[in-house]
């Protein structure tokens, strides 16, 4: 029987929306004028609820689209693409036509074809884009507890497939593939869903104060190790992301959508995006996503809707799940609906939001988007193919920076994990089997280069050039905002070169490279090798890079006693540079060479075996400048106040990059705790004094006076310095006013009186005048998007051993710090000169002044043990590989110089 509501009742509602009690045997229509066939299977018929009563588990999703291929296995497939951390299947769905969703493979390598103008001319073109379906990749619930959008999902693909005659559905099938991603982060909406119904009671609550509607430490919002993933598209660090890059690459969707929930109070956004766009974005995409865009507002205008478009979610970072798709050619966009957090929430106009509104809203987004793709086959694939023309085009035009080389020879491991990482994005890298000459440098054979004459090249010259600018009218309007006192409109980062972050080389050159090569491999290994493995004396490890990091954590958790060279020496007429590390065969046991052959293999790193310990030059290995490299216990704050993005970022690197555990310690647990277990403490960003207050603070001082390491990470350091928790001897800046040229008389200082309501009077002159007399006097320097800022770093200090003399690290926030004076500690890394400490992204000029000279990175002792403080994280999304050493420096060197009772 077909469910149906009466062509009568449709004309009475068509002003109006049609109920939505879905997908029941008495269900009115999803979609006004749609039919149901009754053996596609319902929410009901499944789980037991209609679509919208309830937050569907991720199980129950699971087990719903596994129903729905069993029913419809010609018009729909399920695909898994990957495993989260927590062992959660990721899956997506591609629902189109029986003979496409046979032939997927088929498809695939026809989008493969269009993809290279270098293999398919024009003509080869036409004759694909007449016979290719078009293509949209739907993303719902990449932060975990923006619930609604994978119950839209759900019924997206439940209206697709059990109304294939609806008018609107016929169009869509007859020429277009939906992919259908209905859950992008199943960990984090599990947390979510599992808490939130452990604390309804009775009733639902609609109350924002409710505990259904305030969420615990750490949200749903962020996966496993608390990332947030619409962040991660850069770096790619989060299983997630790795899948979902692989399959977009393999089809090659024509449009992408991110379904997000935005705060309960807003109504619906959909594009065209706000300002600023990515100037490497062309306005084909641009004007694609806006015609979809109006789409949308024809059925919102239609269902009675409120949305809103372009005032909020730009499109200038590349790193997200919107913009990325962008970069090989495809139309982009973020939706955001306004979120119910629950099942039922109350507006602040009074209005009850439900989650089966946000779940329609979504929704019919959804279906609009591919009813826009639809309508607009040729031109999607057309506008497709003529991008990669195009950005081949554009790479050759480049007369500055057409190709990038990475010479390969500082750094080996990080240019490795760059160039592995630009071919996980799909990226031609090319590996020199030659040495070779290019604009006037010698490179020998194993550089790497990319030219970006290909069809990926605007994503190449986007995360590789240095800066990349906003529109001038938008920094001009943000600089008026900021004179007026009023919050700026940057959304995130400016900032995001990835050479820079991970700290490799790269040259530019305006010609293409003709040499002898290979393409790069994501999966290409970095092959560690053992010169001399028969060495009678030790095995040395030159330190610098994050393959002799790996080797260290490796060795250690093996038992291998490993020392370390606080200086550079010379043995044998060679120089190893600070913080080698040493494997003496004396010290360890018979099979030692065999370990180490097997943990430079695993690690990558380049291990030299020697038959003397003759040093020339630098400490000797029986040196007090040699340390004896110990394996700590490290202990990380976790909860409340904890930021949760720094303590998963922090806890991913340790335990993910560096391959090391960690403890995670509930933050209430340090006021108290005995920490004697654990040689290392880290604090991530967070605000702890509340939580913790002196006594907390006098614990973990006297913990450190007993040999502790303790380290503090962005505004974590804000905790230390504190005038009496004095964990850290330094004190944070307010903004620095320079008055001296203002002759408005605005600058006066107007003196109040304590129990006086008036104060002196004043004169302006001008309205500059009404805004300085407006300032806060005692106010902090202008918060800070997030910038990619120049660090010096001090040679001499051993906690810098084989740190880079010049490193790249993320500017954020207000917090500027004043130099830790001699007699308490040192300033170990510092913000270079005003005039060079931008790296990449936009930075206010007063910031650049007061931060040039201000410290990085700095150390205290205390008595036995130290404190090691990060003015800002170093461990931001994971993206900033270029700091690792530091950071490993910081928990691994300090933890071997410290001085407990062993």
């Amino acid at each position: 029987m077909l469910k149906k509501c009466s062509q009568l009742l449709f004309s009475l509602l068509i002003s109006f929306v049609c109920s939505f009690t879905l997908l029941a045997n008495s269900a009115e229509q999803i979609w006004p004028g749609s039919e149901y066939d009754n053996s596609i299977p319902t929410f009901a018929d499944v789980l037991g609820y209609d679509v919208g009563e309830k937050i569907t588990h991720y199980g129950d999703m699971l087990r719903y689209f596994e129903a729905l291929e069993r029913a419809a296995p010609k018009q729909i497939k399920l695909f898994e693409y990957g495993r989260t951390w927590e062992g959660r299947k990721l899956i997506y769905v591609a629902i189109g036509k029986s003979d496409v969703i046979d032939n997927l493979d088929d498809f695939a390598n026809k989008m493969q074809k269009l993809s290279d103008p270098r293999i398919t001319d024009k003509e080869a073109a036409k004759q694909l884009i007449a016979k290719l379906p078009a293509s949209v990749w739907l993303g719902y619930g990449v932060h975990g507890n923006e619930i609604s959008s994978t119950d839209a999902a759900m019924m997206t693909a439940y209206h697709l497939l059990a109304a294939p005659n609806e008018a609107t559905n016929r169009k869509i099938l007859k020429n277009t593939i939906v992919f259908i991603d209905p859950l992008q982060n199943p960990d984090g909406r599990s947390r979510f869903t599992s808490r939130y119904y452990a604390t309804v009671g009775m009733q639902h609550s609609a109350d924002r104060l409710s505990a259904e509607h305030n969420e615990p430490w750490p949200s749903g919002r962020s996966n496993h190790y608390l990332f947030d993933m619409n962040r991660d598209w850069l770096a790619i660090t989060q299983p997630e992301t790795a899948g979902r890059i692989r399959v977009m690459n393999h089809y090659r969707p024509l449009v992408v959508i991110d379904l997000h929930e935005m705060g309960g109070d807003s109504s619906y956004y959909f594009s065209p995006a706000a300002q600023p766009f990515n100037p490497h974005m062309t306005q084909t995409q641009i004007d694609n996503m806006t015609a979809i865009g109006k789409n949308h507002g024809k059925h919102f205008d239609r269902l009675g809707f409120d949305y809103f478009t372009r005032e909020v979610f730009d499109a200038f970072y590349p790193g997200y799940g919107d913009s990325w798709p962008t970069f090989y050619g495809a139309s982009a966009s973020t939706y955001e609906v306004s979120s119910a957090r629950g099942e039922i929430f109350k507006k602040k106009t009074g209005e009850t939001l439900t989650y089966k509104d946000t779940v329609q809203r979504h929704f019919v987004a959804s279906i609009s988007t591919a009813e826009g793709v639809a309508d607009r086959h040729d031109k999607l694939l057309n506008d497709y193919y003529n991008y990669q023309t195009s950005a081949i085009a554009a790479g050759k035009k480049n007369k500055k920076e057409r190709v990038y080389i990475l010479p390969n020879r500082r750094n080996v491991a990080g240019g490795h994990r760059l160039a592995t990482l630009m071919a996980q994005h799909g990226v031609e890298v090319k590996q020199a089997d030659k040495a070779f000459k290019q604009c006037g440098k010698s490179y020998q054979a194993g550089a790497y280069f990319i030219d970006t004459a290909q069809p990926k090249g605007r994503f190449v010259t986007t995360t590789f050039t240095k800066q990349v600018d906003m529109a001038p009218a938008f920094v001009k309007e943000q600089e008026r905002r900021r004179a007026r006192k009023l919050a700026d409109e940057i959304y995130d980062v400016t900032g995001w070169s990835l050479p820079l972050m991970f700290d490799v080389d790269v040259d530019a050159c305006s010609k293409a490279v003709k040499v002898a090569s290979h393409r790069v491999k994501s999966d290409d290994p970095l092959i560690g090798k053992v010169i001399n493995p028969d060495a009678s004396v030790a095995y040395l490890v030159s330190w610098g890079d994050m393959a002799a990091g790996r080797f260290l954590t490796a060795a250690l958790q093996q038992n291998i006693i490993v020392k370390s060279a606080d200086k550079a020496f010379t043995l044998a007429e060679k120089t190893y540079n600070a913080g080698t590390l040493i494997i003496e065969k004396r010290t360890n046991d018979d099979d030692l060479a065999t370990k180490v052959m097997k943990i430079a293999k695993a690690s990558g790193a380049q291990v030299q075996g020697v038959n003397s310990s003759w040093v020339t030059q630098g400490p000797s290995f029986g040196s007090s400048n040699t340390v004896t490299m110990t394996a700590p216990n490290i202990a990380m704050a976790w909860d409340e106040p904890v930021s949760s993005l720094s303590a998963g970022n922090t806890r991913f690197v340790i335990e993910r990059q560096f391959n090391y555990p960690v403890t995670a310690i509930r933050t209430n647990t340090l006021k108290s705790a005995n920490l004697s277990n654990y040689q290392v403490l880290i604090l991530p960003s967070g605000d702890y004094k509340e939580l913790l207050g002196i006594s907390g603070a006098e614990n973990i001082k006297q913990w450190v006076k007993r040999g502790g390491v303790l380290i503090t990470l962005g505004s974590a350091t804000q905790f230390a310095a504190e005038h009496d928790i004095a964990l850290l001897d330094v004190k944070r800046e307010r903004a620095f006013k320079d008055n001296k040229d203002d002759k408005s008389n605005a600058a006066k200082e107007v003196k109040e009186v304590e129990g006086e309501s008036m104060v002196d009077g004043q004169l302006f002159t001008t309205k500059k005048a009404l805004v300085s007399a407006s300032e806060n006097p005692k106010e902090k320097p202008d918060f800070v998007a997030g910038v990619l800022a120049n660090i010096e770093v001090d040679q001499e200090h051993w906690l810098t051993a084989g740190v880079h003399n010049k490193l790249t690290a993320i500017a954020y926030g207000s917090d500027i710090y004043a130099p830790i004076k001699l007699a308490s500690g040192k300033n170990l890394a510092w913000f270079t000169d005003a005039e060079n400490v931008l790296a990449s992204g936009y930075l206010w000029a007063e910031n650049k002044k007061q931060l040039a000279y201000k410290p990085y990175l700095i150390h205290q002792p205390m008595e036995q043990g130290m404190v090691i403080a990060f003015t800002q994280d170093p461990t931001t999304r994971a993206y900033l590989d270029g700091l690792n050493i530091m950071l490993m420096n910081t928990i691994f060197r300090a933890a071997a110089h410290a001085r407990p009772l062993r």
